[in-house]
């Protein structure tokens, strides 16, 4: 997604622990994962400009996880069916000179309603076992949708580039 922006970069897997804290809000999870996986990655590269970015999605309150395999992924989009996910996409900026800014972007995805035969078709096909939510948006699972709104249509995908870009232009970056 960062190739969108014109930026060179290299991608780093942060080695962090993803765990919520006892009775962390959502929103404080997503916004603290992002930061700490900036944090993480600073670390090792002390002279760049580091974006971190988490997502955590929320259905009726619960944090959902990812599901791991078909199973569960199957009994996940049943439950949401005719339903509504809530994501909420964190982004942290930290430039060279250590300052963290940082975003959050809420998305909600309505489900259609939805048979087992349409789901187990659309799970065969993108295998979203390691997605949060048991869907790829990027990809067929666009098709379980009724609606996604959001002040940033890339957030659901797991970076809202219009909030990265406007934090890389604090940072210093040139952007449009």
């Amino acid at each position: 997604m960062l190739k969108r922006l014109g930026i060179p970069f290299d991608q780093v897997s942060p080695e962090i622990d993803e765990s919520p804290l006892d009775a962390e809000l959502p929103h404080d999870l997503a916004i603290r994962l992002a930061v700490h996986k900036a944090q993480a990655v600073a670390a090792a590269h002390p002279d760049c400009t580091i974006i971190g970015s988490d997502q955590v999605a929320v259905y009726q309150g619960h944090l959902i996880g990812k599901p791991g395999n078909r199973e569960t992924a199957i009994q996940n989009l049943l439950r949401y069916s005719g339903g509504c996910v809530h994501f909420l996409t964190a982004v942290a900026v930290m430039s060279r000179d250590n300052e963290i800014g940082h975003a959050l972007v809420e998305t909600t995805a309505e489900f259609r309603q939805l048979n087992e035969a349409e789901i187990a078709r659309y799970v065969d096909i993108d295998k979203p076992f390691g997605c949060a939510g048991s869907f790829r948006a990027e990809a067929l699972g666009i098709s379980l949708f009724e609606s996604v709104f959001s002040q940033d249509p890339t957030a659901i995908v797991g970076l809202p580039l219009i909030e990265t870009a406007r934090l890389l232009r604090k940072a210093g970056y040139s952007l449009p």
